[in-house]
């Protein structure tokens, strides 16, 4: 597969409530029924096949989107999750493992919950966009990471991913706990959102990119998807 028409080879999970700034906004209702308390692992999400939409695609919405910029973690052959660092050494070798990441977009109809979204929402013709190609970074690389989104060429959101809730090698770990990550299988860390909660937003006609350095810049145009 060439450069320019990266996909993913296996499932693509993506990951709720994994930055700070949300966990803390959605704090005061995590007590709430249905659930009655905050999480206490990984809350995950399927994006499947029929979202994945190579870098340069036309994506079809039906109106305005939400985007959410994520860098995805793509499982290798043997070892697909990273154990708990247990001291200095420990936290070192994990620190330097080296991983193959990608930048995604991950589109969704504006809708009023994360804990449990639902399919119809998140999971329409190509809205997953995929970075060109995969890079090879640490997981202390990761940690140190800045995505930025811009709309029509102006910055809209700049996303930090020291501020995760669970770091890379924490959330594999987690995951690891109760499921098995396939070689192929990609695992995004999360989307963040902006200060007031919501997340940048795009339309019909409009140009997303999301760059990071060492990244080539994902970008797509939406369309309007026919009636």
């Amino acid at each position: 597969m060439s450069a320019a028409t990266w996909l993913p080879q296996g499932t693509v999970y993506g990951t709720l409530l994994n930055f700070r700034r949300e966990w803390h906004l959605w704090a005061p209702k995590m007590t709430e029924a249905p659930y009655k308390a905050a999480p206490t692992a990984p809350v995950l999400y399927v994006k499947t096949a029929n979202t994945f939409a190579p870098c340069g695609a036309a994506i079809a919405v039906p109106g305005e989107v939400e985007v959410g910029a994520a860098l995805g973690l793509v499982i290798s052959d043997s070892q697909s999750n990273v154990p708990s660092a247990r001291g200095g050494q420990a936290k070192e070798a994990i620190n330097n493992r080296v991983l193959e990441c990608v930048l995604l977009a991950d589109l969704s109809l504006p809708h009023a919950s994360y804990y449990r979204p639902p399919i119809k929402f998140r999971n329409r013709d190509g809205f997953l966009g995929c970075g060109p190609a995969s890079v090879p970074l640490t997981l202390a690389d990761i940690a140190a990471l800045k995505l930025e989104v811009r709309v029509n060429g102006g910055a809209v959101q700049a996303v930090d991913l020291s501020t995760l809730v669970r770091d890379a090698a924490t959330l594999l770990a987690d995951v690891d706990e109760f499921m098995t990550l396939q070689p192929g299988d990609v695992l995004m860390l999360g989307t963040d959102c902006l200060p007031d909660g919501t997340r940048p937003r795009a339309k019909a006609g409009d140009r997303i990119e999301i760059s990071a350095p060492g990244f080539a810049p994902l970008h797509h145009t939406l369309i309007e998807e026919a009636t």
